[in-house]
């Protein structure tokens, strides 16, 4: 972890929001989602509030509207869940325009809708600004077993290299004139998959051998520590948006 590494989620921008310790905004954004699951789906109301967080949040680190619901398309297919559910649930039915939809559907699908928009926008707004490296030492900080910190450090680190690889993978079948154009050609694509496979096994060897030789014994040296402190305002800063969620979390239960 002691090498950046920029990913596309991030936006690089003086604010207050960038200027939290990572462990502090992971935190924010954890006790924020689990605050606005724990919402009743009936509060309609309390969901449209927390958008409102999402965006003032979003104001303040200066993340533009455009940014933000661009990298919220990953949720697409959840939507498309979503979108079944009215008709594949049993129940009692109601009638929207003509066509009968399960009422305990529309429900589900207007929870699973609002709860996981949320969770990701809080999540792109994190990414947006935080950097990567930032974030595995949050982990790192916040006492997540080092393994799993080490594995998601890896699998971030050489995801672009084996992506890279399948690109010139692919050049190399189109230099030779090869173009997929039906099922009879999936036995290429299968062996190029295949290929692929063995290579990444063979450079992970690799980076292990290196790794022990240079002293490796299970863990990974923190080369900068003082982006892991935090003071007791950092960590009132980060509390404002969970706390405002739990406010309204109770508003909705009680009214």
């Amino acid at each position: 972890m002691g090498a950046g590494h920029a990913h596309r989620l991030y936006r690089h921008a003086q604010s207050p929001v960038h200027a939290l310790p990572a462990h502090c905004k992971i935190a924010a954004v954890f006790c924020f989602v689990l605050i606005v699951v724990a919402t009743p789906r009936a509060a309609v109301w309390a969901f449209g509030l927390y958008a409102l967080l999402i965006a003032a949040t979003a104001a303040a680190a200066r993340v533009p509207a455009g940014f933000l619901l661009t990298r919220l398309l990953i949720e697409v297919p959840f939507v498309a869940f979503a979108v079944l559910m009215p008709f594949v649930a049993e129940g009692p039915q109601v009638d929207v325009m003509g066509i009968g939809l399960s009422q305990s559907g529309l429900w589900g699908a207007w929870n699973i809708l609002a709860k996981g928009t949320l969770g990701v926008a809080a999540s792109v707004l994190l990414a947006a600004t935080t950097e990567l490296r930032e974030l595995l030492l949050g982990l790192q900080r916040l006492r997540m077993p080092p393994l799993l910190v080490q594995i998601a450090s890896f699998m971030i680190r050489y995801g672009d290299v084996i992506t890279d690889e399948m690109r010139r993978m692919r050049i190399a079948r189109l230099s030779r004139g090869f173009e997929a154009r039906g099922v009879r050609h999936w036995g290429v694509l299968a062996k190029s998959a295949g290929a692929l496979f063995i290579r990444s096994y063979e450079r992970g060897e690799r980076v292990h051998l290196a790794m022990v030789s240079r002293g490796y014994t299970g863990t990974m040296p923190v080369t900068d520590a003082a982006t892991a402190t935090a003071t007791r305002t950092h960590w009132t800063r980060a509390a404002a948006l969970p706390a405002a969620a739990l406010a309204v979390c109770l508003l909705g239960w009680i009214l």
